[in-house]
């Protein structure tokens, strides 16, 4: 079981580098920062770049995972994207997770801005910007004529990890649709509707109907009643901690982070 950390990309950018270098210290073994372009048009929290915030955090840290989880791919160009992820596994020295999904809420992340807002239009645009995303990753020629995309292209460089970073994709239970879309990359990161964070009988359940491979990571957060030992018991290989929202306060999340990975 390894531990990691979710936290929004909102706030004052400098106190979320420093609080990366906090969690390492403390012994976290992932950093991943959410990627919204806005949250809550009420109160607009000061919402940052995730991949500006982790190229900083990358040269402040040396043995902790980075990444976003998720980054919603169907609202970016999957070339400009693999630029991103490649040139931060390089700066980090191969410390790269790829977490990526659809992005919601619709309405903030998408239709605010002219974008198409129908789920099914994301999965489809998500479905096929993985290969291109992935041949870039790897630092392959990229050929590719689809509904979405058109590429000819070939990148120098690839990511410094080899084949390339591993991929997480989320998904949200009891749909089927994102688990068959991760079991082709190499991880989950799964929630549920009712309840968010997976329960320990979840996990195991899903754990039965994936039959992951050796080295695929179950992520999952962890929740306030969930024991970390049930969860590593059903199958979970990473758990995440974290706010639920930008609305708590820094102080509160710099608690949680100091206080380290969980033991129970």
């Amino acid at each position: 079981m390894r531990f990691g950390l979710s936290i929004p990309n909102a706030g004052d950018p400098a106190e979320l580098v420093d609080l990366a270098v906090t969690a390492e210290q403390a012994g976290w073994d992932g950093f991943f920062l959410w990627d919204h372009v806005q949250l809550d048009s009420k109160t607009r929290p000061p919402m940052q770049d995730p991949w500006v915030l982790l190229g900083a955090m990358a040269v402040r840290t040396s043995t902790m995972l980075l990444g976003t989880m998720v980054t919603p791919v169907p609202r970016r160009r999957p070339w400009k994207l693999a630029r991103e992820i490649n040139t931060l596994d390089h700066l980090s020295g191969g410390r790269v997770v790829v977490g990526v999904g659809l992005g919601v809420p619709a309405e903030d992340e998408y239709a605010a801005f002219g974008e198409p807002a129908q789920g099914r239009t994301h999965a489809a645009i998500l479905d096929e910007a993985m290969p291109v995303l992935d041949g870039f990753l790897r630092g392959d020629r990229v050929d590719h004529d689809g509904e979405h995309f058109h590429v000819h292209a070939h990148l120098n460089p690839g990511a410094l990890q080899r084949p390339r970073p591993p991929i997480w994709v989320a998904a949200m239970l009891p749909r089927k649709r994102g688990v068959a879309r991760a079991s082709r990359w190499d991880g989950i990161f799964a929630l549920h509707a009712d309840t968010g964070p997976l329960t320990a009988p979840m996990v195991a359940d899903l754990v039965a109907e994936m039959k992951p491979r050796e080295g695929y990571d179950i992520v999952t957060m962890l929740g306030s009643g969930n024991r970390v030992d049930e969860l590593a018991d059903a199958g979970a290989t990473w758990v995440l901690d974290g706010p639920s929202g930008p609305h708590e306060s820094f102080a509160e999340v710099r608690r949680t982070v100091e206080a380290g990975p969980p033991t129970t």
